[in-house]
């Protein structure tokens, strides 16, 4: 399927989207909002895909949200206000970016290859593993627009690195380097900008090893277990537990490991 300012392949069960307005630092454009969605929906909706990797063309990873389609009045935000003011149309929340990628349930991988500025900073923190180019900056600068982070930044920061850390990073609107993302614990590794995709690949890959039947159900008890007591998640844990012992990939599994081999799993 064609999408518009936005890139979708699939090679060896890992899917890589890549935003594509390089020459506008990927801000996200109205047509790159649909996009994303439905990009991520098929990814997770494809039985051939295991991981997703989400990055962007050119020296810019995302700038946010385009101010120039905002101030032309083809924006998001205008789009939100004409709904507001009882015209225009309709804003779909439920189907938004932010929303969309925290419900996946494939891993995704987000590969820093440049800056992540408001929206696309949210973006990033909604990935389940950030690994950055050297060249990378995380820009926490809403208040500096007279906004807030209004795509689950709210929501993922404080859960990723604490309240003050947190607080530190979203009031002042810091602008972090990928050295000092590294330390505040919001990526897991920084690499030269040549090796990102190859560093990222080769993680996607190690994951896409594993069966993805219980990958899934473990990146799903994970994001349960954020709003839920133990005994809860425990009690979810188990429901999950249930099926995967009746699934292929667990007598594969077990019979690897008695075998002394790899296994091949078929999500199945």
């Amino acid at each position: 399927m064609a999408y518009r300012d936005l890139l979708y392949d699939v090679t060896d069960g890992i899917a890589t989207v890549t935003l594509n307005r390089p020459d506008r630092l990927n801000a996200i454009s109205a047509g790159m909002l649909a996009s994303f969605s439905e990009a991520f929906r098929e990814a997770d909706h494809d039985r051939k895909v295991r991981v997703i990797i989400l990055t962007g063309a050119g020296r810019g990873f995302c700038s946010g949200l385009d101010l120039k389609e905002q101030a032309d009045g083809a924006g998001t935000g205008n789009g939100i206000n004409a709904q507001n003011a009882g015209a225009g149309p309709k804003f779909d929340l439920a189907g938004s970016p932010p929303v969309v990628l925290h419900q996946t349930d494939k891993p995704v991988i987000c590969a820093l290859n440049g800056a992540a500025a408001g929206y696309g900073l949210d973006l990033a923190l909604g990935c389940d593993i950030r690994i950055a180019a050297d060249t990378a900056k995380l820009a926490a600068i809403f208040t500096k627009r007279g906004v807030l982070p209004e795509s689950g930044g709210t929501w993922y920061l404080p859960r990723l690195i604490g309240w003050a850390k947190a607080a530190e990073i979203a009031f002042l609107g810091k602008v972090l380097s990928a050295q000092e993302a590294l330390e505040y614990g919001l990526v897991t590794k920084v690499v030269t900008a040549d090796a990102l995709m190859d560093e990222a690949r080769a993680v996607a890959s190690e994951i896409a090893r594993n069966a993805p039947l219980a990958v899934q159900a473990t990146k799903r008890m994970m994001r349960l277990g954020l709003n839920e007591t133990f005994e809860a998640n425990v009690h979810h844990v188990f429901l999950q537990l249930l099926p995967l012992f009746r699934s292929r990939d667990f007598t594969e599994g077990v019979k690897a490991f008695i075998e002394r081999r790899e296994p091949e799993f078929e999500g199945r």
